[in-house]
């Protein structure tokens, strides 16, 4: 059976609620009329947005590397509002590190979270899917999920696996009517931005070789933070990936101009952008 658009999606569960990006989608869900489960690790740091929105929406503790809070979470989704038609795969973190140097309880972790838990997350909404003949997951990717660089590359391989994961699975799950689709933002007006600042200057003070690429890398990435824009280009994503009759497979949500021109670019004058920048870093500090 084909796929139909969600023109009226009864219930979204929505992971990674506390802050940033997650945050928002689940505001914009709720201004849309929509029945919203809204998930964190702490659920009281999301009880504002469900006292505002008490009659269509649920705080719900959600660790996404723990299957029985996994199960919990779907569970109470369901009997809340009578099923899942909406999965927003959303919580994850980054971790920035030369390779060399990246501590491997680390890496293991961020998979746990920004992959695995995505998977498991996948595996325990989709029955209730199947069983209704309909549902959109939505898996919240990442421009690193293209094109990796440093100090970025183990992030970026969660994202290219996340990837992988979306073009798969939607083959897999379109005879049963239920859509998958990745989202791919840029930077936007949320704590992401001061995240990911906060991220380059650890990294430049744990790194014991690369602290000249880490801080040109830091440089490039503040002039795209200068761009950011309105998350709600993100949420209107989201909502025309949700209700358009044949949504793309991928949607890159390109926030800010220095990286929408270097996507237009062929992949090794991307490359010569970025080792330019790490070339004139290394020099800096001779």
């Amino acid at each position: 059976m084909p796929s139909k658009p969600e023109e009226n999606p009864g219930a979204w569960l929505i992971t990674g609620c506390s802050s940033g990006i997650g945050r928002h989608i689940a505001l914009a869900a709720l201004a849309r009329g929509h029945n919203v489960a809204v998930t964190a690790r702490n659920p009281t740091v999301v009880g504002d947005i469900v006292a505002e929105h008490r009659d269509r929406a649920v705080a719900l503790a959600l660790d996404v590397t723990d299957r029985d809070q996994v199960a919990h979470a779907v569970g109470e989704t369901e009997r809340a509002f009578g099923g899942v038609d909406v999965l927003v795969n959303n919580a994850g973190y980054g971790y920035m590190a030369a390779v060399e140097e990246g501590e491997d309880d680390a890496v293991r972790a961020m998979f746990d979270t920004n992959y695995f838990g995505v998977v498991e997350m996948i595996k325990t909404t989709l029955p209730g899917m199947r069983r209704r003949g309909r549902g959109h997951i939505i898996n919240i990717s990442s421009m690193t999920g293209l094109v990796a660089n440093p100090p970025n590359v183990y992030y970026s391989s969660t994202k290219f696996a996340l990837e992988a994961l979306t073009e798969g699975l939607a083959k897999e799950v379109a005879p049963f009517g239920i859509r998958v689709t990745a989202i791919e933002p840029g930077a936007f007006r949320t704590d992401m931005v001061a995240g990911i600042e906060r991220a380059f200057t650890q990294a430049e003070s744990e790194t014991t070789r690369f602290a000249p690429v880490i801080r040109a890398l830091k440089g490039l990435a503040g002039k795209q933070g200068k761009f950011a824009h309105d998350p709600d280009i993100l949420a209107q994503t989201i909502d025309h990936a949700l209700t358009v009759k044949r949504p793309k497979p991928v949607y890159s949500v390109k926030a800010d101009p220095l990286r929408s021109t270097l996507e237009k670019l062929p992949l090794r004058a991307i490359d010569r952008v970025y080792l330019t920048v790490l070339r004139r870093g290394q020099k800096a500090a001779s």
